[in-house]
């Protein structure tokens, strides 16, 4: 005796399967896995519990008619300034949010299929498919409209993104960009020289390809990376690349360093060049590097206020094993016995003095523009910086315990706990409260975080936005209404595989352009 059975993806795409009730959920799954041409996934039913592959479909109770919901993988999510983009457990995308900066794929959505990854720029998107193509969408100053150099991306292996443009790395080592010409969109004049490229690095503003033979080529705006004539002799057997929003620092095979691009923000190493020797690694700030030497020191450079001196604390900088820095202000060394060094803008969490002594077995860091957040052995939190961006946790610091990962807006962080809830804190209406959808954050598995904004992915393969914004009534419902068009498919499938399982919460998203004051002072003095 059979049965025969619905079974849903997220997008909405269903297909009838039958299967014998003595043979089992694995075969039932391979089934539908080859009906509905996807790769392998998990079964649910219609209350959400995931069935035992090994188990009888008789034992499952399945009976004619019923839906089951098949979840691929996990559901992948990134985010330009003001919009989401989720590529769904069977490789198809939804996006949200702002329309102009990514958030309204409708014009391409037929496209978006068997997606792989999706990179993003400041306020569009570009997604690789599985036959090497790229799709794109959202502002075309920022990279949304490739059309013409459609017919050059095929067999596209990775892309990298400035702030408004994007490259795309082909499996034959050559690269094809599209944007804003100033921006790295036009590689026209170097694309003789990118030939055998193995990795593509990019600026706020620039991109820097590392060559088969080792040496860079790069292109985009002159004074902030675009252009390393002057150390181009230097650049030989590059390892690895760093960037900051306006210059660059190449690692060489020997361990020494090259630095090139705007000389206030990390673009001139000199003063420090001595003692760049057995670089094993650099982290970077917008305006600030800082790298970690073989014997656990640390070398800083850029901006002198905003980490790029680390004169006060550099006798304490010994051991360290990781480095986490805030946006543009600050930086905070953790050390070998899980101990925290800062410093940088005191006010942008530079100064952890306060809680120092709470700062013990220190696992892991995260920062929003003006704070950290630590994590701790024991699953507790450490804040400190600014109270308004999240330095301030003392009103959830009791809900704060078994924490597994931390997540940061640009004013608020979110916490993923053992048990799958998730708690917010920070600026109230830019991520940092999370009453009005508490309820349903249960079994998060991952959190992704947009401007004022947190994307919650749960573990059914819904998505939901934990982010009361700061915005008037009607503007939030057209976004919100405009998520919920995007989910439709999903919220269908949903309801229908499970009629206990209330659909996916969604919330309104919203642009955030941040300009820092030295960007807008160079910036008025050039077009773009």
């Amino acid at each position: 005796m059979s049965t025969t059975l619905e079974v849903y993806l997220l997008s909405g795409k269903t297909a009838t399967v039958e299967v014998g009730l003595d043979e089992d959920v694995a075969t039932l799954q391979r089934r539908a896995e080859m009906a509905l041409g996807v790769r392998r996934g998990r079964l649910l039913d219609a209350s959400g519990n995931v069935l035992d592959s090994c188990a009888p479909v008789k034992e499952a109770r399945l009976q004619t008619g019923d839906g089951l919901t098949l979840h691929v993988s996990r559901v992948q999510v990134s985010a330009t300034s003001g919009a989401f983009a989720a590529i769904l457990g069977d490789t198809s995308t939804v996006s949200w949010g702002d329309a102009g900066g990514g958030g309204d794929s409708s014009s391409v959505q037929h496209q978006l299929k068997d997606v792989q990854q999706i990179q993003a720029s400041q306020n569009a998107f570009a997604a690789i498919l599985s036959d090497g193509s790229v799709v794109t969408w959202g502002s075309a100053c920022s990279g949304g409209d490739s059309s013409a150099v459609q017919d050059q991306l095929k067999n596209v292996q990775q892309i990298q993104a400035t702030q408004r443009a994007f490259a795309a790395m082909l499996g034959d080592g050559s690269v094809v960009t599209w944007g804003y010409a100033n921006r790295g969109g036009d590689s026209s004049a170097v694309q003789d020289q990118l030939k055998n490229v193995q990795q593509i690095q990019a600026s706020g503003t620039a991109f820097a390809a590392v060559l088969g033979d080792g040496s860079v080529v790069t292109w985009g705006d002159s004074d902030w990376g675009g252009d390393s004539r002057a150390v181009q002799v230097k650049l030989k057997n590059v390892q690895l690349i760093q960037a900051t929003d306006y210059a660059f620092a190449a690692v060489l095979g020997d361990g020494s360093v090259v630095t090139w691009g705007d000389a206030d923000f990390g673009g001139d190493s000199t003063a420090v060049q001595h003692l760049l020797k057995n670089v094993q690694q650099i982290q970077a700030s917008a305006l600030t590097f800082a790298a970690i030497l073989g014997d656990a020191a640390v070398v800083t450079w850029g901006e002198p206020d905003c980490g790029g001196d680390s004169s006060a604390v550099q006798e304490q900088l010994k051991n360290v094993q990781q480095i986490q820095a805030t946006p543009r202000h600050a930086f905070a060394a953790v050390l070998g016995d899980g101990s925290v060094v800062t410093w940088g803008d005191a006010r942008g969490g530079g100064d952890s003095s306060a809680v120092q002594h709470q700062l013990k077995n220190v696992q892991q860091i995260q920062a929003t523009d003006y704070a950290f957040a630590a994590i701790l052995g024991d699953g507790s939190v450490v804040t400190w910086g600014r109270a308004d961006y999240g330095g301030d946790s003392s009103a959830v610091q009791g809900q704060l315990q078994n924490v597994q990962q931390i997540q940061a807006a640009g004013y608020a962080f979110a916490a993923i706990l053992g048990d799958g809830s998730v708690v917010t804190w920070g600026h109230a209406d830019r991520g940092g409260d999370s009453s009005a959808v508490q309820a349903q954050l249960k079994n998060v598995q991952q959190i992704q975080a947009v401007g004022y904004a947190f994307a919650a992915i749960l573990g059914d393969g819904s998505v939901g936005l934990l982010a009361k914004l700061g915005k008037g009534v009607s503007e939030a419902e057209q976004v919100n209404q405009h998520v919920q068009e995007a989910m439709s498919n999903f919220r269908r499938a949903s309801i229908q595989a499970n009629a206990h399982r209330s659909a996916p919460h969604t919330g309104p998203g919203e642009k955030l352009f941040k300009n820092y004051k030295v960007r807008k002072a160079r910036a008025a003095k050039r077009p773009g």
